[in-house]
């Protein structure tokens, strides 16, 4: 990792305001040499109209933390890295508390990369299994 744990925290979380992820209220909470974990609580403004967490908010989270994964855990000196696809398995329904998404990269091919990412509630049971691709393009 070429940041410590704290600081590539306290990086995630700055880039966060003013944007989805604070609207959202995404935060990074953990990282280490090859995840990081990011929470979001579940509230009103993330259900859908029958009072459950929508997915397309779990997916918004997802791709959060998986694209973060990818600008710190691939070299983006001279390169961009964008999400080019994206798909959840949706386990468990879940009306509060938090979840927490876990991005692992899974391959780091020089021009795609794929990172899973695990969604678990606060008793770190499956709410969702997230699959991102990215891509890596000169600046």
């Amino acid at each position: 990792m070429q940041f410590s744990k704290e600081q590539l925290i306290q990086k995630a979380n700055a880039v966060c305001k003013g944007n989805l992820m604070e609207t959202l209220s995404i935060e990074f909470v953990d990282a280490t040499e090859n995840s990081i974990v990011a929470k979001m609580p579940v509230t009103p403004k993330v259900y859908q109209p029958d009072g459950v967490l929508h997915g397309g908010a779990t997916l918004a989270l997802a791709e959060t933390v998986g694209s973060f994964a990818a600008h710190f855990f691939l070299d983006t000196e001279s390169y961009v890295i964008r999400g080019i696809d994206i798909s959840a398995q949706h386990i468990k329904s879940v009306k509060d508390g938090f979840i927490y998404a876990t991005a692992q990269c899974q391959h780091k091919g020089r021009t795609t990369q794929i990172f899973s990412i695990r969604v678990t509630n606060e008793n770190e049971e499956l709410i969702s299994l997230c699959k991102l691709t990215t891509i890596r393009l000169p600046k």
